[in-house]
C-alpha cells in the first residue's frame, strides 16, 4: 500500500513537472510571436510595396525578418533552454516568464509597424 501510495505521489509531482515547464511555453510564445511577426510584416510590408513599387526598401525589410529577427529570438529562446529540469518547473521564475512573454509579444506587434514606418521615411527621404 505504501508503495501504491509513494509511486501515486511522484505520478502527481511528474504532471505537475510537465505542466510547468518554462522552456516549452518560452519555445511557444517564441514561435507563436515570430508567426505573428512574420504575418505582420508580409501585410504590411506589402501595402508598402503598393505606395512604393518603385522603390526596393520594402524588400530590405522582408530580409530583416531572415538575417536578423529569427536569430534574435534563438538567441533570447536559448537563456530558457540551458535551464535545468528542475529549474524549468520552478514557480519562482513566473515574474521572468511573464515579461519575457511580454517583451516577445511587444515585439512581435510593434516591429513590423515600426519597421515599415523607418522605410517609409526613408523611402521619402530617398524620392
Amino acid at each position: 500500500m505504501a508503495k501504491a501510495l509513494h509511486h501515486s505521489a511522484e505520478q502527481a509531482q511528474q504532471r505537475t513537472a510537465d505542466k510547468l515547464d518554462w522552456r516549452k511555453r518560452v519555445s511557444d510564445h517564441v514561435a507563436y510571436g515570430l508567426l505573428v511577426y512574420t504575418g505582420l510584416q508580409i501585410f504590411v510590408t506589402m501595402t508598402v510595396l503598393k505606395e512604393n513599387s518603385s522603390s526596393i526598401l520594402p524588400y530590405f525589410a522582408l530580409v530583416v525578418l531572415v538575417f536578423a529577427i529569427i536569430p534574435a529570438c534563438r538567441l533570447f529562446e536559448a537563456r530558457w533552454s540551458e535551464l535545468s529540469d528542475e529549474a524549468a518547473a520552478d514557480p519562482a521564475l513566473a515574474g521572468t516568464y511573464r515579461r519575457d512573454r511580454a517583451i516577445i509579444w511587444c515585439f512581435a506587434l510593434l516591429a513590423p509597424l515600426a519597421l515599415a514606418a523607418i522605410v517609409k521615411g526613408l523611402a521619402a527621404l530617398l524620392a
